[in-house]
């Protein structure tokens, strides 16, 4: 392993994200010893049709699936920012708040979701939430956390510039990056099962996401989870 790419920070919209998206390569980088951290912007508070839930009860419904989650995957620590689900924008706010976890935890690696996917996969829409959550991140990166002139309340914090070296874009129709992750699908399938308030029918999203992550260029049974990686 690069002992210069062991510290990742997740920055990503809601509670199930990271292992929706990303939750076998995170698995698999957290059995290599690197740490991993969450950045959550909202806790998704508008995620169930059901009308005797309120938004109160599904946020802490979902940040304890979430905690429950990232215990499987190898996550150590979650931060929720208060952000209301489905109302999420790439503002100087949010951006500040990204920049502030760049700037104390120091990560080498930042994934977030490729802010330019619209249309996932032919089947559906890309929550909107999910493209601000990947623009904010990418505006914070660059040209913010490595700049001491943007936000400089953040110094008095004791928080210096720091830029990331890689940002690795998940949901992205524009791949250079694939990850092998046969030997932690079934540690992002435990994962998905913490969240029980978005899974209705477990077997048929397993069986979903390993037609999505079979290579149709590689053998029938070799998966892989694809970014978009820019490396500065």
């Amino acid at each position: 392993m690069d002992p210069e790419s062991q510290r990742v920070l997740v920055v990503l919209a809601h509670p199930d994200d990271p292992e929706f998206f990303c939750g076998a390569t995170l698995a698999k980088w957290a059995r290599q010893g690197r740490e991993i951290r969450y950045l959550l912007l909202t806790c998704g508070d508008k995620g169930s049709d059901n009308p005797t839930v309120t938004p109160e009860m599904l946020c802490a419904d979902r940040q304890g699936e979430q905690r429950a989650a990232a215990d499987v995957i190898g996550v150590k620590e979650i931060k929720f920012l208060s952000y209301a689900d489905g109302e999420l924008f790439n503002t100087l706010e949010v951006r500040r708040e990204i920049v502030r976890e760049i700037r104390r935890f120091q990560p080498q690696i930042v994934v977030t979701c490729d802010p330019q996917t619209h249309i996932r996969a032919n089947i559906a829409i890309n929550h909107p939430d999910h493209r601000m959550a990947g623009a904010a991140t990418l505006d914070a990166i660059f040209p913010a956390a490595g700049n001491r002139m943007y936000f400089p309340e953040l110094l008095a914090e004791g928080l210096e510039p720091y830029a990331p070296k890689e940002v690795w874009l998940s949901v992205t129709l524009e791949p250079n990056m694939w990850v092998v992750v046969n030997d932690t699908l079934e540690t992002k399938l435990a994962a998905l099962r913490e969240h029980k308030s978005q899974i209705k029918d477990m077997a048929t999203l397993e069986k979903r996401i390993r037609e999505r992550l079979r290579r149709p260029d590689m053998d029938e049974d070799f998966y892989a989870e694809g970014f978009r990686v820019v490396r500065f």
